[in-house]
C-alpha cells in the first residue's frame, strides 16, 4: 500500500488529470452519442458537427471546474483571465476534434463512434498539454 501511495504522490497531477479527463470524456461522449442517437443525424455533415459542438460544450463546462480544483489546484484570483485561457485552449482542441471527425467520418467514411473515441484520446492528451503549459502554468503542480 505504501508503494501505491508513493506512486500517487509522485504522479498525482497526471493521475488526477486522467481521472478528470476520463470523466470529461464520458460526459462529452455521452452527450455526443445521445445527440446522434436521438435528434441529430451523423451522416449529415452539419448535424455531425452540431453533435460534436454540443458534446464539447458539456465537456468544457465540467473540465474547467474539475481541472481547476482537483488537478492543478489553481489559486489564480483572476478566474476570468484563467477561464478565458482555458476556453481558448479548448477552442483550439475543438477545431482539432472537428478536423478529425471530418476526415474520419465525412472524408474516409469510418464509423462516427469509432472516430469519436479516437478523437477523444487525441484531444485528452492535447488538453493536458495546453492546460499544463498555458492555462495553469503558474501553479505549483
Amino acid at each position: 500500500m505504501e508503494f501505491i501511495k508513493k506512486i500517487y504522490c509522485k504522479y498525482e497531477n497526471i493521475i488526477n488529470y486522467l481521472i478528470v479527463g476520463g470523466l470529461t470524456t464520458v460526459i462529452s461522449t455521452t452527450i455526443y452519442f445521445v445527440s446522434v442517437n436521438t435528434f441529430l443525424n451523423p451522416n449529415d455533415g452539419i448535424q455531425l458537427q452540431i453533435a460534436n459542438i454540443l458534446s464539447w460544450i458539456g465537456g468544457v463546462l465540467f473540465a474547467y471546474s474539475t481541472n481547476r480544483k482537483f488537478v492543478f489546484k489553481s489559486e489564480e484570483q483572476n478566474k476570468l483571465k484563467e477561464g478565458c485561457k482555458f476556453l481558448l485552449s479548448r477552442v483550439i482542441t475543438l477545431l482539432l476534434d472537428m478536423l478529425v471527425m471530418y476526415i474520419g467520418v465525412t472524408a474516409l467514411n469510418v464509423n462516427d463512434k469509432i472516430v469519436k473515441i479516437i478523437s477523444q484520446i487525441i484531444i485528452t492528451i492535447s488538453n493536458y498539454i495546453f492546460s499544463k503549459m498555458l492555462v495553469f502554468k503558474n501553479n505549483k503542480r
